[in-house]
């Protein structure tokens, strides 16, 4: 493993950023360094990298439109180089992933409340065509959140087999087959009503699967059915403590390699709840909770040597970095840190 490992960070293009930046975790030193500007675009909050670190694919917004950019990655020095964006008229999507194979992105729209497909150029790695789009319907019983379809997450299951789309305004976890470039829809779980769910990570053993709620700030542990795309609701825990009456929303979700913790980030509580996964049944136990000094942290990451953790506090413009005990899955601050305008999303290159 490099003892220098390149993350990049999609943000919000307010205030002093213009695009995608990249920084560079020295595991030897625990530091944060180099931060700087790698691609100028609107409104990259969110950013993939391909599995074999070749391409990295952005949301972006241009002008009163919205789609996905692709970049080629250098595999020297981290640079970026601009590939094509696709967009087409209302809002950019928030959510983008692409499969293995590097052959298909899919994005979800919030605004939009849309899943979208897109194949890719399997000879330069830029974005082919919008090939399908499915329109999510109904609404839940938050008024002022659940008035309409609000899909945050979608992403493809650990075999390739499924794309797996989480809805926050109508509270449902949804599994696709990708057939004929076209998305099916083959199963659906309706979680608690008003709950609102947000993203969605699977256990390593492809058997349990782990969704944030944003408005009920919770992690649901569901089972996975992989012949049939099927989720199973297990487990409700809290992601904050029972005496934390402000505002709170949750936000990203994230699991060690081996399965054992399962990591998320609280916006208004400012925090990352650790839970310990029961590799038997799937059900998580509540570890702790680590301030992430900083506000609003939007996103984080556990890095390729999983050493260590980087969270993104979006409203201080910080990255913060921890170091992270792979037997007890808790977190200490380190002392480094590092300004990044508006971060939403952090993703590594991997090892």
């Amino acid at each position: 493993m490099k003892q220098q490992i390149r993350g990049y960070v999609g943000t919000y293009t307010k205030g002093e950023s213009k695009g995608i930046y990249s920084f560079i975790l020295d595991t030897e030193k625990a530091q944060l360094s180099d931060a700087k500007l790698v691609a100028e675009l609107e409104n990259p909050t969110y950013v993939t990298v391909s599995h074999d670190n070749q391409y990295l694919f952005s949301v972006v917004k241009e002008g009163d439109k919205g789609g996905a950019a692709a970049y080629s990655i250098h595999a020297q020095t981290g640079e970026l180089e601009f590939l094509n964006s696709l967009v087409d008229t209302g809002a950019s999507p928030c959510h983008v992933s692409v499969d293995l194979a590097n052959q298909n992105v899919v994005t979800a729209n919030y605004h939009k409340g849309t899943v979208d497909l897109y194949t890719i150029d399997a000879t330069d790695g830029s974005i082919q065509s919008l090939v399908s789009s499915s329109q999510l319907v109904g609404s839940g019983p938050n008024k002022e959140r659940q008035e309409k379809p609000h899909t945050h997450y979608s992403g493809y299951t650990p075999d390739g087999k499924y794309v797996v789309v989480v809805d926050l305004g109508i509270d449902q976890i949804l599994t696709y087959e990708i057939k004929n470039r076209s998305l099916v829809e083959v199963q659906s779980l309706t979680v608690q009503p008003g709950s609102g769910p947000r993203h969605l990570e699977f256990h390593p053993n492809g058997k349990f699967a782990y969704v944030m709620t944003e408005l009920s700030s919770e992690v649901i542990a569901l089972s996975y059915n992989s012949a049939e795309g099927k989720f199973t609701e297990l487990q409700s825990i809290s992601t904050i403590p029972s005496n934390f009456t402000e505002n709170n929303q949750g936000a990203a979700i994230h699991l060690s390699s081996d399965g054992h913790f399962v990591y998320v980030s609280n916006r208004g509580h400012n925090s990352i709840a650790t839970f310990k996964v029961e590799q038997d049944t799937g059900e998580l136990t509540f570890v702790e909770h680590t301030s992430t000094e900083g506000d609003w942290p939007r996103d984080f990451t556990l890095d390729p040597t999983e050493q260590y953790v980087v969270v993104a506090n979006q409203e201080t413009s910080n990255l913060v970095l921890y170091k992270r005990d792979e037997t007890t899955g808790k977190l200490t601050l380190t002392d480094s840190s590092l300004s990044i305008p508006y971060p939403v999303c952090v993703k590594f290159l991997q090892g």
